[in-house]
């Protein structure tokens, strides 16, 4: 832990000697130091610049990119708000920016805002409170509409080269490498900013946070992605099995705003090249993959996710974040019980604090003490939170617990390894039934219990199901689920994703008759219950060796397979029950093709692997007797729908 600490200490010390902006370089004495801008004050920025004076314009940024049928590079639309008083001053100021593709067609934030424009086609609202509360601080608010969305030219690619390249040309622009144009025309120059900017958004928008950090282009110094992706093919497909079909088109049509002859070819190519025949990784999904150029990252980085996202999931932030502590990234994160939700609708005011600070840190460079805080806080199903020192646990490290035969009707976990079970695909077993009374015979499910828990076992990282299978048919979908059996009170994620408005608001910056700073105030939602799904994976069996090649099974056939689970992080209380449940056909979750398959696990040569932190599971030679209430003796098939982009 200190090591790490020491080396993100070092690479803060060369990144912000690095900045070169106010305030960050000492003067040789006291006498010789500048005096502060009016907008600084201490270690922080304070409010002194009018929001309703601020200048608000619009540039178009030239792309390196030309998606659409023109062949004319993009033009992509940029909204700016910034202060009029330190421009009078010649004051130059540091930018926060949200690239979005949903300005237009969907809004931000739990108010669904959009973009307005005054008569003249001039921006007059931005969503979000980022420009109400930031400007008045001493800095500019971007907007950048995504290629093919809004004002933009080009077309979606749904987390290709447009929308990366064509959000870092606007980070270019502002840098002076690249060039931009009013409505007119006229050229317009961004001899107003430092060049420091920080990205933020949640969802798509911070998604491209991450692509542009992995161009490694000089200017971006921070990123605050929340749920947000990091490779679109773990977005789409499971390990090769598909979430749903004909995805890129959907997302492309439903952001979209140019015609089907601007970008309708466009779009038809890359859904084909997106394959969703085989559900390969294939030259599509790799320039989408942002975790293979993480060399490149120079920007720091503010995690914030939902433990219990089911829409982008946690494997998108785990593997993203565990290749940024291996290169010493200058990193924070926050993990909320929620689902797909910002933090600013769960814990406002210290994540704006936390903001705040964030960003005085690395686009002032005040030296405010942000970055010797613990650097994790995490939400506890009660709602609580909590810090730690890193993530995951300091303590965490893996454990392999054997699967056993248990009664012959319910497995262990921790117990003695040995036995075959054997089990047939059935594609109308729903998730709650899955996991629900896992002592009784289900047909399509294998269940394995641990002992129970007598003390509190604290799972931290990314768990994993290794098994030794023989399949009768060439493929089939596994799916493994980790179960908490016990009753417990805690943040209901599946109800509105965790959080439901109240009449009230509150406000978090200055307005004006077109921009309100004032917001409903959100209230999270408690359920108490005694089954909880905590991490959940999924593999087609035949991309077992890799990814990018299908293989198919030889009947009779002895293959060992890993099923990656979900990134997770929990404190399972003591009196509870660990459960595993292996099914195959998943469509809560997937669009499988269910092959009927009958799947034969060879205990002996299975394990679950846990990251643990202190104590694991208790050895157990029986199954305990869990029973579940809450469950419906007949529940209907739940077929999923898409992950909804419209958050």
């Amino acid at each position: 832990m200190a090591v790490n600490r020491l080396r993100g200490t070092a690479v803060i010390g060369v990144v912000l000697a690095l900045i070169g902006i106010s305030g960050l370089v000492a003067a040789p004495t006291a006498a010789a130091r500048p005096a502060p801008p009016p907008n600084v004050l201490g270690d922080q920025t304070v409010p002194v610049y009018s929001y309703a004076d601020a200048i608000r314009e619009s540039v178009w940024v030239r792309s390196p990119v030309a998606s659409d049928t023109s062949g004319q590079p993009d033009r992509i639309a940029v909204d700016i708000v910034r202060p009029r008083e330190a421009a009078q001053a010649h004051r130059r100021v540091p930018v926060i920016m949200e690239a979005s593709p949903y300005f237009n067609c969907c809004g931000r934030g739990n108010e669904n805002q959009l973009k307005t424009y005054d008569a003249n086609g001039m921006i007059a609202s931005v969503p979000l409170y980022y420009d109400n509360y930031f400007v008045p601080r001493g800095y500019a608010f971007v907007a950048v509409d995504l290629a093919g969305t809004n004002r933009s030219t080009g077309c979606v690619a749904v987390g290709g080269a447009s929308e990366v390249l064509g959000a870092k040309a606007v980070i270019d622009w502002l840098n002076g490498r690249a060039k931009a144009f009013h409505a007119d025309g006229t050229p317009a120059y961004a001899d107003w900013t430092t060049g420091a900017v920080g990205m933020i958004g949640k969802s798509w928008d911070g998604t491209i946070a991450n692509g542009v950090a992995a161009t490694g282009v000089a200017g971006l110094r921070t990123i605050v992605p929340i749920s947000s992706i990091s490779s679109w093919y773990d977005y789409t497909r499971f390990n090769g099995v598909l979430r749903t079909r004909q995805y890129v088109n959907f997302l492309a049509g439903f952001v979209g705003d140019r015609p089907a002859s601007a970008c309708g070819s466009v779009i038809a190519a890359e859904q084909t090249a997106s394959d969703d025949t085989t559900g390969d990784f294939n030259g599509f999904w790799q320039s989408r993959d942002y975790r293979l150029s993480v060399d490149k990252v120079r920007a720091s980085v503010f995690v914030v996710h939902g433990i219990n996202d089911q829409n982008v999931t946690t494997n998108q932030f785990g593997r993203w974040w565990d290749l940024l502590a291996q290169r010493g990234v200058p990193r924070k994160i926050w993990l909320t019980q929620d689902s797909h939700v910002d933090p600013f609708d769960i814990r406002r005011a210290a994540w704006v604090d936390e903001l705040h600070r964030w960003f005085d840190f690395w686009l002032q460079g005040l030296h405010n003490g942000v970055m010797n805080e613990p650097q994790a806080s995490i939400e506890q199903p009660s709602g609580q939170w909590v810090d730690q020192a890193r993530w995951p646990a300091p303590a965490a490290h893996e454990r392999t617990i054997a699967l056993g035969n248990g009664d012959g009707t319910t497995g262990t976990l921790g117990g003695v390894a040995g036995g075959t079970r054997t089990f047939t695909d059935n594609p109308a077993l729903s998730e709650k039934l899955a996991v629900a009374n896992p002592n009784t015979a289900v047909s399509g499910r294998l269940t394995f219990l641990s002992g129970t828990l007598t003390h509190p076992v604290r799972l931290s990282g990314n768990p994993s199901v290794t098994l030794r299978i023989m399949v009768d048919e060439p493929t089939t979908e596994l799916t493994a689920k980790l179960v908490d059996y016990g009753q417990n009170t805690r943040v209901d994620y599946q109800n509105n994703e965790g959080v439901h408005n109240l009449t009230t608001r509150s406000c978090w910056g200055s307005s004006t008759t077109a921009d309100s700073a004032c917001y409903l105030d959100t209230v999270e939602n408690m359920i108490t219950s005694t089954t909880f799904v905590t991490a959940r994976g999924w593999l087609d069996a035949a991309h077992f060796r890799s990814l990018t090649t299908v293989t198919p099974l030889q009947s009779g056939t002895w293959y060992t397979v890993t099923v990656p689970l979900d990134t997770y992080d929990e404190l399972i209380p003591a009196g509870h029950v660990l459960g595993l449940v292996l099914t195959q056909s998943d469509r809560r979750s997937t669009s499988p093709t269910p092959t009927g398959a009958t799947v034969t696990v060879d205990l002996a040569h299975s394990s679950l692997s846990l990251p643990v932190a202190g104590p694991g599971l208790p050895r157990v030679a029986l199954p305990p007797v869990v029973t579940t209430t809450q469950v419906p003796t007949a529940d209907p098939l739940v077929v999923r729908s898409l992950p909804s982009p419209l958050v």
